[in-house]
């Protein structure tokens, strides 16, 4: 989801999350993290990032239905940067937008203890 492209579900997400609105925690929205690897450097461009709490969100969308192992082996990646994944189907962000944000704002009580 690029800031162009960003989808009705990850608009509305981006609507709790930005201006410090949950938790007073910061997110960034399409924030790119490098890795680096065997002299090369990759860049991974999370649809949510907040560096204080070591999460990325993401907004799935029926794409990711074909990137399965893509998402999976990203996935791994970031969580061996010490970063935790949580991935949301658009769907679930529409229809169950509180329970969405209960999920998240539970993670980030959980790393301020």
């Amino acid at each position: 989801m690029l800031r162009q492209r960003e989808t009705p579900a990850g608009k509305l997400l981006w609507s709790f999350l930005r201006n410090r609105q949950l938790i007073k925690h910061k997110f960034l929205c399409q924030y790119p993290i490098c890795v680096s690897a065997f002299g090369y450097n990759r860049y991974y461009i999370p649809d949510f990032y907040c560096h204080e709490a070591k999460l990325v969100i993401e907004a799935d969308g029926p794409i990711h239905l074909l990137k399965q192992d893509y998402d999976k082996n990203r996935d791994l990646v970031l969580n061996a940067l010490g970063l935790t994944v949580l991935r949301f189907e658009n769907d679930e962000i529409l229809n169950k937008t509180e329970s969405v944000i209960n999920f998240i704002t539970e993670h980030l009580n959980k790393f301020n203890h």
